[in-house]
């Protein structure tokens, strides 16, 4: 008999380096799925492991997995001082979603570190993670995974935009799932200001003292990425290969080239947000930068919706939890009409601890 109730931690590890968010999460199903975040937390990333997550797209495979080794060893050690920190007893099992080194859909390569086997020995427990490459092995983006999670828990709402590294959208379409990135957002911002020793642009308050340079925004409006229909997906080498370039051929003041990216990313939003008198439910870090928000407001006619911190903070961390649940159950925790996989499907790897003598 399919169990009806799990209690599981998830973890996740974005593209803007906040750090490794996990979560102790119980899932509940009843003519459709609740749940109940007990435990959250955010641990940062040291200074080493940054500089060496920043670079992953310039390893060589050998290297990589010499650092999938490593990083797994870190999650690892990160999961058993957050298990031991709020004195967690029940779990069914771990669901990760690792860190994103590579993601090439169309050369069918994705690799996510951080789910090697050393993860489940270490802890001795069943590990559900790998949720992208069965996807793009089915010919799909392998991105984004999110929108079943947006489906199943946030139903209430149209839109489900999250404001992360990249920003990313899903909503129902002719009964479909539609679902993809649109821009990237933190991965820039916080590349640029990280020059100026910040982490991040607090509130947006440096953007909001510069110039938009119009030449740049519209060379910005006008990447050809921004015309291609979904499912679409972008990553770091999307960004390294086209956003920096262009950017750094302006050589502005910082302030002046965060106000123009931030117009860039309100403009690119207000393209796909386009019903009106319609709930938009936005989380992600995003989200706390005021500046960004009052200028996705401003070109909106959607009512924006922003939940409390916790769903704010881990609600990509909540969902990978539900896929390892839809994984464990055998269904399908992938949409077809998201990803352009031939098939829906029910991704992941499930790892169990070796046997010890």
């Amino acid at each position: 008999m399919i169990k009806s109730s799990y209690k599981i931690l998830a973890l996740m590890s974005g593209t803007s380096l906040d750090g490794i968010d996990i979560i102790y999460v119980s899932f509940t199903f009843h003519k459709g799925w609740k749940f109940k975040i007990h435990n959250a937390e955010t641990i940062p990333y040291s200074a080493e492991w940054k500089s060496k997550l920043r670079q992953l797209v310039t390893f060589p495979m050998e290297e990589l997995q010499a650092i999938d080794l490593k990083y797994s060893e870190h999650l690892a050690t990160s999961i058993s001082d957050f298990i031991n920190k709020y004195t967690i007893k029940d779990i069914d099992f771990i669901a990760s979603h690792g860190h994103t080194a590579l993601h090439q859909p169309e050369r069918g390569l994705t690799y996510q570190i951080g789910n090697h086997q050393i993860l489940a020995d270490k802890l001795n427990r069943k590990i559900i993670c790998d949720f992208r490459v069965q996807d793009v092995k089915l010919g799909g983006q392998g991105a984004p995974l999110v929108p079943i999670g947006d489906r199943l828990l946030f139903n209430p709402f149209y839109y489900c935009l999250n404001l992360g590294g990249f920003a990313n959208i899903s909503y129902e379409l002719n009964e479909e799932r539609i679902a993809f990135d649109i821009c990237p957002i933190n991965i820039v911002l916080n590349h640029y200001v990280s020059k100026l020793n910040l982490d991040y642009d607090n509130k947006g308050q440096i953007a909001s003292t510069g110039t938009i340079n119009k030449d740049l925004l519209d060379q910005l409006n006008a990447l050809p990425f921004y015309k291609e229909q979904p499912p679409k997906s972008l990553g770091l080498e999307w960004v390294e290969l086209h956003i920096y370039p262009l950017l750094e051929s302006y050589q502005l003041q910082t302030e002046d080239l965060l106000r123009t990216y931030v117009e860039h990313v309100a403009i690119q939003i207000s393209k796909i947000v386009t019903r009106k008198d319609t709930q938009v439910l936005v989380t992600g870090g995003g989200v706390y930068n005021d500046f960004l928000m009052r200028r996705i407001a401003y070109f909106s006619t959607s009512e924006i919706t922003i939940p409390d911190d916790e769903i704010v903070e881990y609600k990509e961390a909540l969902i990978f939890g539900l896929l390892g649940v839809l994984k464990d159950r055998n269904e399908v925790n992938c949409l077809r009409s998201v990803t352009g996989a031939n098939k829906n499907h029910s991704s992941g790897k499930i790892l169990n601890p070796k046997k010890r003598n």
